[in-house]
């Protein structure tokens, strides 16, 4: 029997049985479209993280001072370390050649107040070329000159949740607060920037001169941070190990490990992109089981078709079919019942991801490829479920299949 009359006989025996085909590809839909949501929500997850850490900078390097570990999912340092100064940031400034810019910063938890507002916020130490390295602009006022920072000024930029959390309602610029017991003046807000990679309130910071912080807030010789920034995002790997042997010169390790540690942006960005990549391919193969039940739906529903059709299979073959014709009859209604599954999910699993999108409920990357997948997938299962009732259609003799009621 030629292909098309094949063809044309399954889409006629898959009409005459609506709601059996309906129910039969239901699994295989469900399938296709969970698979192609959880995948698009994963690649969303994935776009946010990396451009949260993007956000944190460009072609960033940060120095922390002592060793540093990942616990409960955040960066922490594990022990007080003294020994990382402003001079080694300039140090970097002048003497690493991948390096552009190195700015030194502090920060601290402080309870802030104005007026009758309270809020404990972090208040961040540093100066102006640390800004740009961050990446942090101006969304009202201006930034602290250099006389300012070196004449310690008592000024600030705040942060928009901060902003919030003191001053609901009121226009900062010019206001005067206290954080601990010292008056300080507001000068700027910064532009909004979100969460970080640690989930952390990026926005929830009070931003001060580096001298001011370390002798009017805390009172130390020391700093906790160097944020660098590499002339391009090639030479971020030979500025980590400039960093890394001027300051293991300047503090005069030898044979100790080092006192501090020091992060490359590409291999945070990498880290980060290969764990979110094995979340979302963990995700898609869960959602890739519900795939399963549907080859077994079609499975039970071709092995049904053959009991019915049984004086039809002895009819054909008693007419000349051979048992190869009768198997790809089979297998040709088994892999339609999958592909229209498979196209069907498809079409609600990017029509999910759309309506996500527009609502603007999460974060999702609709991923075509996976879609692809999906579909092929959907219908190699199709063909594999229906190997078993083929080969047991194209087994029947025509003389007991005749004789069946």
């Amino acid at each position: 029997m030629k292909l098309s009359q094949s063809l044309v006989l399954s889409v006629e025996i898959l009409a005459a049985h609506k709601l059996r085909t309906l129910l039969s590809v239901l699994g295989i839909v469900v399938g296709v479209a969970a698979v192609i949501l959880m995948v698009a929500a994963g690649k969303g997850a994935e776009k946010r993280i990396l451009d949260r850490i993007r956000d944190m900078g460009t072609n960033l390097v940060t120095v922390s001072a002592g060793q540093t570990r990942i616990i409960a999912g955040r960066q922490r340092q594990i022990s007080t370390v003294t020994t990382l100064m402003v001079e080694d940031a300039a140090a970097i400034a002048e003497e690493c050649p991948s390096v552009a810019l190195a700015a030194a910063a502090i920060e601290k938890k402080f309870a802030a107040r104005w007026e009758s507002e309270n809020a404990n916020t972090t208040v961040l130490g540093i100066d102006p070329e640390g800004l740009a390295i961050r990446n942090i602009s101006i969304a009202a006022g201006r930034v602290f000159d250099l006389d300012e920072c070196r004449g310690r000024r008592r000024v600030v930029i705040l942060g928009p949740t901060a902003a919030q959390n003191l001053f609901p309602g009121a226009d900062r610029i010019g206001l005067t607060f206290r954080i601990g017991r010292i008056p300080f003046e507001v000068i700027g807000v910064t532009a909004a920037k979100g969460v970080d990679a640690n989930g952390l309130d990026q926005d929830d910071i009070v931003i001060v001169p580096l001298a001011t912080a370390m002798r009017r807030l805390m009172n130390v010789d020391y700093i906790q941070t160097i944020y660098v920034q590499a002339k391009s995002s090639d030479l971020l790997d030979a500025a980590e190990m400039e960093i890394q042997e001027l300051l293991r010169r300047r503090h005069r390790l030898g044979d100790k490990p080092d006192d501090f540690t020091i992060q490359n942006q590409a291999t945070l960005l990498a880290t980060e992109r290969e764990t979110a990549q094995s979340m979302t391919l963990l995700i898609g193969s869960v959602s890739g089981i519900s795939l399963m039940v549907g080859g077994v739906g079609i499975l039970a529903v071709m092995l049904i078709s053959v009991r019915e059709r049984t004086r039809e299979i002895g009819l054909r073959r008693a007419l000349g079919a051979r048992r190869c014709d009768i198997r790809n009859q089979f297998l040709l209604e088994s892999a339609m019942l999958a592909g229209l599954g498979g196209l069907l999910g498809v079409a609600i699993g990017v029509g999910a991801v759309w309506t996500v999108l527009t609502l603007g409920v999460w974060d999702a990357v609709i991923s075509w490829p996976s879609a692809a997948i999906g579909f092929l997938f959907s219908v190699s299962l199709g063909v594999a479920f229906g190997l078993y009732p083929a080969a047991r259609a194209a087994a029947l003799e025509p003389i007991e299949t005749l004789r069946a009621e």
